[in-house]
């Protein structure tokens, strides 16, 4: 009786050993990262294991002990010292003002074709948590961890979402003077008004808008025992002038006309589903997003950016703000105050992962192969099915080269 199971189980083993092949083989790249060598690779980062843990330090901990052990020692040696590199000094960076230009750019024209988007295709979202899918109906996949998720089996109730939804921009404090008061008190908190972070980056970078005044200064400023000392005269009235003079949308004439996805977006015209006009609107918006990221990331590696480790809060300037308003993990320790680090791009931008569906004709997600789906951006994946063509640095993400077995199947696959 014994010889007889193991003969089964060496034929039943035999006959999944093709079918094993093609899906293992095709799922090791993905499923076991550590053993790619691949450039081009990329996974959906982990999110942290509950809220009480710290976000993880994107600059070592040695490395920002000795930056910090280097000022000191240069503040003792040379107690009186002018600032000579910008943004520290008060200036602006001259090769990252057309960056900030494009990014605020990208930025308006991804939001305009993501509503464009979303009026021909569905986007669903969860009523207790902040899961986003794209299709006609939601995936079966219980992952839900909001209010009662235990009772309803971690299942999500779907809903239509919107275009906050797909990207998610957090707000920061707006700063007048990002190196003479580069704080924003508690008392202060309703007087200071709050916009998105990356729009206060751009602002920064050299963006200038009408409504959000900042101080542009023509010389360095000086360092007085590690307080700024600015002797340059310029009053509020002439900075708001001097704004009211250049462009309502912050960009130059130039870098405005001639865009493609804008015409598109302002038109009239009736986008068809299976149109030519989806397709174009889907590879500018991706384009968007792609040159909107990208701009980020430069502006991002000269102007300082933080994020407290605990919440999503976010601050663009040389030091994060005073306000006590974190109710995260172990703020009674802090008296509310944020526990503040250096922020990475995930913290600026919210992309908001979602499922990758490799055809939207076919049923909704199972949950029982969910290891074999990918993820993307919620605004790729928007802007896939609309007919754009995957990005490069997505695709590993997306897992386009596992074949997911069907549910039937799914006992047979080791």
């Amino acid at each position: 009786m014994h010889r007889r199971l193991v003969s089964r189980f060496s034929n039943l083993k035999n006959l999944n050993c093709g079918f094993n092949q093609t899906i293992c083989l095709s799922t090791q790249r993905v499923l076991n990262p550590v053993a790619d060598d691949d450039a081009l690779y990329a996974d959906v980062p982990k999110p942290r294991r509950n809220k009480s843990e710290r976000k993880p330090y994107p600059t070592p901990m040695k490395t920002l002990i000795r930056r910090a052990k280097e000022e000191r020692v240069a503040r003792k040696a040379q107690p009186c010292r002018l600032l000579e590199h910008p943004p520290e000094n008060g200036l602006l960076v001259p090769q990252l003002v057309a960056v900030a230009h494009q990014v605020h750019q990208a930025r308006e024209t991804l939001l305009l074709g993501v509503s464009k988007l979303l009026q021909v295709l569905p986007l669903q979202r969860c009523r207790y948590c902040y899961e986003v899918h794209v299709g006609q109906a939601g995936h079966e996949i219980r992952t839900c961890t909001g209010p009662n998720s235990g009772f309803r089996s971690a299942k999500h109730v779907w809903r239509k979402g919107g275009v906050q939804d797909v990207v998610f921009f957090p707000k920061c404090f707006h700063l007048f003077d990002r190196v003479g008061k580069p704080r924003v008190g508690h008392d202060e908190r309703y007087a200071v008004p709050r916009i998105p972070a990356i729009l206060e980056l751009c602002i920064q970078a050299g963006v200038d808008l009408y409504k959000y005044p900042t101080k542009r200064r023509t010389r360095p400023v000086c360092s007085i025992e590690g307080r700024i000392a600015d002797f340059e005269v310029m009053t509020k009235i002439d900075e708001v002038e001097r704004n009211s003079d250049s462009s309502v949308l912050g960009f130059p004439e130039h870098f405005v006309a001639g865009t493609k996805l804008g015409e598109l977006v302002d038109s009239n015209l009736e986008i068809d589903n299976a149109g030519q006009n989806l397709r174009e609107l889907g590879i500018g918006t991706l384009e968007s997003w792609l040159e909107m990221i990208s701009g980020v990331k430069k502006i991002m590696e000269t102007y300082t950016v933080w994020t407290c480790g605990y919440c999503p809060e976010v601050q663009v300037g040389p030091k994060g703000h005073k306000v006590r308003m974190c109710k995260a993990s172990k703020h009674q320790s802090r008296n509310g105050l944020h526990a503040w680090q250096e922020a990475t791009i995930e913290d600026l931008i919210g992309p908001n992962y979602v499922w990758h569906v490799h055809d939207p004709n076919e049923p909704a997600l199972d949950n029982n192969l969910k290891r074999y789906y990918g993820k993307a951006p919620a605004v790729v994946e928007l802007c896939v099915q609309a007919g754009a063509p995957v990005p490069d640095q997505y695709r590993s993400m997306m897992r386009l080269d596992v074949v997911p077995p069907d549910r039937d199947e799914v006992d047979l696959v080791a």
